[in-house]
């Protein structure tokens, strides 16, 4: 005669069972949750890397002066690089926003060292949004600057290092600029799209 098998036998087999899998499953989670934060670990580890790779560089002193517009010289922004790191004059962008008599513009000079003529010129394609720059060239426009004969750092090319000066001219026919008028220069430094030097100049 066969010994009839017990509820409880049956019930506690399949709790040890049921155990089993829930031990494997929550195992495999486990693993799974693991390699998915290492995987985001290490690629936000990587991007870090590369970011401290390009830092910007410091450009820890600066001045910018403006010679208003006076006559067929006037409107000349000169921005001295005075001390800190050397920034290759292809890596840079100027921006400037002026306080036109008309209204503000904003105008980007790109694509540097000059081009064609030894000027900047829309045509060449380094001059973006409003057109407020003068595209002769850089030697005509250092006539009027003391102390500059190169045609400046935007000519010359190679390195913005201390001692050296960018130069540029706003035209009074592109933007009238009223006395006390605000003109804000800014070089950004485009692999890290940092602003390495900010001045606001007064016309």
């Amino acid at each position: 005669m066969k010994t009839p098998i017990s509820v409880r036998g049956l019930d506690a087999g399949m709790i040890r069972g049921d155990r089993g899998v829930s031990s494997a499953v929550s195992t495999i989670l486990l693993v799974a949750i693991v390699i998915v934060l290492a995987s985001t670990v290490s690629v936000s580890a990587l991007g870090v890397l590369e970011a401290i790779q390009e830092p910007a560089p410091n450009v820890a002193q600066s001045s910018g002066r403006f010679l208003p517009q006076d006559g067929y010289d006037g409107g000349i922004v000169r921005i001295t690089h005075v001390s800190g790191d050397a920034v290759a004059v292809s890596e840079i962008e100027i921006v400037v926003r002026a306080e036109c008599a008309a209204g503000r513009k904003e105008g980007r000079i790109v694509g540097l060292p000059a081009g064609s003529g030894n000027a900047i010129r829309e045509t060449d394609g380094q001059i973006e949004g409003d057109n407020i720059f003068d595209e002769r060239s850089l030697n005509a426009i250092d006539n009027a600057v003391e102390g500059i004969d190169d045609g400046g750092a935007l000519l010359q090319g190679g390195r913005y290092t201390a001692g050296d000066h960018i130069l540029f001219r706003i035209p009074s026919d592109k933007c009238s600029l009223d006395p006390g008028s605000s003109v804000s220069v800014r070089l950004v430094h485009v692999p890290s799209q940092a602003i390495i030097v900010d001045k606001d100049l007064r016309a």
